[in-house]
């Protein structure tokens, strides 16, 4: 099982990454909130990972650490709840808002995530209640101390141009789940000629939950 990839980060198309490991490039499938904590392109980037073996498809998601991976293992186990839809949770929400809304009974909150229906978020809430009461004790969901750094580090990329980053932006909220005309409205409010594309998905997935 592979469970952590350190390498060169040779692209990143929001939700996808590739990064090179020894001569060998992984795709690896990544929540927004985990990829904007990546270094720029071309620097060594550390992902911790779950492999996801199917009859058709071998697939990596990564996550910026443990917490966020053990998180989506235990959101994955949730009747109804798969890989893709763990990948929009986590994209819609950080973990601490998630364990925040199950311990709150928020459903009102989760439903605003793709693929989450008023059945799915209430299944979530129930089950996940018992596992994740005894988490904070292990303090699995303290924030990097290198967190706002590289986060610092994602938002002075260079940025792309309107268009492009828009363009991005939008492909990148499909893939998690969006309609392609929420979106698109969503991005085309937000935004700006100096904002990157992680910037847009970032302000637009905020906006949307």
């Amino acid at each position: 099982m592979i469970g952590r990839l350190q390498g060169t980060l040779i692209e990143k198309q929001p939700p996808e990454i590739l990064i090179d490991v020894n001569g060998v490039g992984y795709e690896v499938s990544m929540p927004m909130n985990c990829l904007y904590q990546l270094p720029e392109v071309g620097e060594t980037a550390t992902v911790y990972t779950h492999f996801v073996v199917r009859e058709d498809a071998q697939l990596l998601y990564g996550f910026s650490g443990k917490r966020e991976r053990a998180l989506f293992r235990e959101v994955i186990k949730a009747n109804g709840v798969g890989p893709k839809l763990g990948l929009a949770i986590l994209s819609g929400m950080t973990a601490n808002h998630f364990v925040d809304s199950v311990e709150h009974n928020d459903v009102s909150t989760l439903v605003k995530i793709p693929g989450v229906g008023k059945k799915t978020a209430e299944r979530l809430v129930v089950e996940m209640r018992d596992r994740l009461k005894n988490w904070e004790a292990f303090d699995l969901f303290t924030p990097h101390t290198d967190a706002a750094t590289a986060e610092g580090a994602a938002l002075r990329a260079a940025p792309t141009t309107i268009s492009s980053a828009a363009d991005e932006a939008v492909s990148a909220l499909v893939a998690l789940g969006y309609k392609a005309a929420q979106a698109e409205k969503v991005v085309k409010q937000i935004a700006t000629d100096d904002m990157s594309s992680e910037d847009v998905i970032r302000h637009a997935l905020r906006s949307m939950v």
